[in-house]
């Protein structure tokens, strides 16, 4: 499954990473552990911790960033919910990126900050998950996250984009060149010249 908003729109959002780890539990319901409990590797945020039994992940979320969350492979359940939507974004979180399922979609599409998410569940997070840990780097696929790292949604073009924090200054350096070489290729296009000649002449292709 890929990563998606919840919703349509253009609205970019950018905004530095918060991370949230999840681990596997056994209930009556699911007596057998899914997925692999989070191997945490050294954070980069010095307030990194695991979570306290008895406290919702949500109300330890940081303001100003957009909260990562990393769920086990494989699991059913759901991991973001109504109420903790409702909280992270009262706490004043940007956003929401979740390499999980999230429920209570109405509520979810009703915030004023977007979610995303690999898919949707209408189990709650506690048949077979734990909050673990907030601030230690997370897995989303083969791109680690870390926190103060940037964080991009594109709705408008279906995308997640993480700029590592030490590469963030590269990046902004880069990206006028690229913006002012595809503007001047497409330029030549609509006058008349082809791919080939445009490239050549702007990205040196």
């Amino acid at each position: 499954m890929r990563i998606g908003p919840l919703t349509t729109g253009t609205t970019r959002v950018v905004a530095p990473a918060s991370t949230v780890h999840f681990s596997p539990k056994t209930t009556e319901s699911f007596p057998k552990p899914v997925g692999d409990k989070p191997n945490l590797k050294d954070p980069a945020d010095k307030n990194a911790s695991k979570i306290a039994p008895g406290t919702p992940y949500a109300d330890l979320v940081n303001p100003e960033t957009i909260v990562v969350l990393s769920q086990p492979e494989g699991q059913a359940c759901a991991v973001v919910g109504g109420i903790n939507g409702v909280r992270m974004e009262q706490l004043g979180a940007k956003g929401v990126l979740v390499s999980g399922r999230v429920r209570d979609l109405g509520t979810l599409r009703g915030l004023k900050i977007p979610v995303w998410s690999k898919g949707t569940s209408s189990v709650g997070a506690g048949a077979q998950t734990k909050a673990y840990a907030v601030g230690y780097p997370v897995e989303l696929g083969d791109v680690t996250v870390v926190s103060g790292d940037v964080v991009m949604l594109d709705p408008a073009e279906n995308s997640a984009v993480v700029i590592p924090k030490d590469k963030v200054d590269a990046v902004l350096e880069l990206i006028p060149k690229l913006v002012d070489a595809d503007e001047k290729c497409m330029a030549d296009v609509l006058a008349g010249g082809t791919v080939k000649e445009a490239f050549a002449t702007h990205r040196g292709q």
